[in-house]
């Protein structure tokens, strides 16, 4: 029952974000709608207007071909229609050798189940063995049969891309944009998260799991983050300039250099997290430091997040506060020079600690680099 209720509450979710407005949720409503009616054109045009008593394939092709972008369509038509073709024709020579439908079977699906792995066919390939079975069960395995179930095929796979092209083609701009912004929000919440455990102290075991799996969590943001921008480049792809118009999709996205910005800062994350955690290992040497300077680090962290905070905002169209970005750059400043004299004197004080923290300030220099720095540039 719990499962349940969680489901329930996620179709909930979906439905109320896909009627207040665009998303990934109203994106697949679309889609969907676009899949049933490109299926109920085909059966309408097969069976009909063209008076096919067996309009099975038409509609069943229409519907499997409305994709998430235009390429991609028009990619699985060729190779969907493709594998249709082969197992049409290889069913119908393994009977005429047979004369038996089991037989035929036996013959024919071995040789399509191979075939099937081909990697020119895709994830289509399975079709060609289907198809085959489709045909000897049906009985019809002659010339004009043959023909017919091609021509059906053919024709369901136009009518799906046709109307994948010319109606709200798919575009995904927004996911790219959307990505960013969760992943800088992401790496804002973990710097703060951070911050806090360092200000109580907490520097041991179980923390430095916690801050792992918080750096694993920003590597699977941007992994989603490269897979967003390969949609979004393919949707682009055989999409016509006017139609595109029609979707309520942002008109551009970041470019691909804040991925790679993004990419270094994810870097930065991990190794600055992979230090904390060794410096928390009792059984390792390095030691944390301690004191005001630990202090001083973790308000510099929270400044660094406050900053991706605030670039995730803006990725979003949210309104930001300018007029905080000078004195929180001077704070940063002035906590930098107060942390560089903390490290002279753990220098000559301890070389353990001073090593350890040495460490982490050059990786907050680096988060610095490429947060603060790149968002006052612009």
């Amino acid at each position: 029952m719990d499962t349940v209720r969680r489901e329930a509450a996620a179709v909930g979710r979906a439905a109320r974000a896909a009627w207040r407005g665009p998303g990934r949720e109203r994106d697949l409503v679309v889609q969907s709608m676009k899949a049933a009616g490109a299926g109920l054109l085909a059966w309408c045009v097969a069976q009909v207007w063209m008076g096919d008593p067996m309009a099975l394939m038409a509609p069943w092709v229409a519907v499997v071909l409305v994709q998430a972008t235009v390429y991609s369509s028009v990619r699985q038509a060729t190779q969907l229609f493709t594998a249709m073709c082969a197992g049409t024709l290889v069913a119908s020579g393994a009977q005429a050798v047979t004369d038996d439908t089991t037989g035929a079977l036996a013959l024919c699906l071995p040789l399509l189940m191979l075939v099937a792995n081909w990697h020119r066919f895709g994830q289509q390939g399975v079709y060609a063995a289907t198809t085959a079975v489709f045909t000897l069960a049906s009985g019809a395995v002659s010339a004009s049969a043959v023909g017919h179930r091609v021509g059906q095929a053919a024709l369901g796979a136009v009518i799906g891309v046709a109307v994948n092209a010319l109606v709200l083609p798919p575009i995904h701009l927004r996911d790219v944009r959307e990505n960013l912004a969760a992943l800088a929000r992401e790496t804002g919440d973990v710097l703060h998260a951070v911050a806090a455990d360092l200000r109580d102290c907490s520097w041991d075991a179980q923390t430095a799991a916690g801050w792992s799996s918080a750096a694993a969590r920003l590597q699977h943001r941007l992994d989603a983050l490269r897979s967003a921008r390969g949609w979004s480049q393919e949707s682009l792809r055989l999409t016509y300039g006017p139609l595109r118009a029609l979707h309520r999709a942002p008109a551009a996205v970041p470019p691909e250099q804040e991925d790679q910005r993004w990419s270094r800062v994810t870097g930065h994350m991990t190794a600055l997290i992979r230090a904390l955690a060794v410096a928390a290992d009792e059984n390792r040497s390095p030691a944390p430091p301690e004191g005001p300077v630990l202090e001083m680090y973790a308000r510099l962290l929270e400044l660094i997040g406050d900053a991706c905070h605030a670039e995730a905002g803006r990725l979003l169209g949210e309104e930001s506060d300018t007029s905080a970005e000078g004195p929180a750059e001077a704070a940063l400043e002035e906590l930098h020079l107060r942390l560089q004299d903390g490290l002279r004197e753990h220098a000559g004080q301890e070389a353990a600690r001073a090593a350890v923290l040495g460490t982490l300030l050059l990786q907050a220099e680096n988060l610095w680099a490429e947060t603060v720095s790149q968002t006052g540039d612009e």
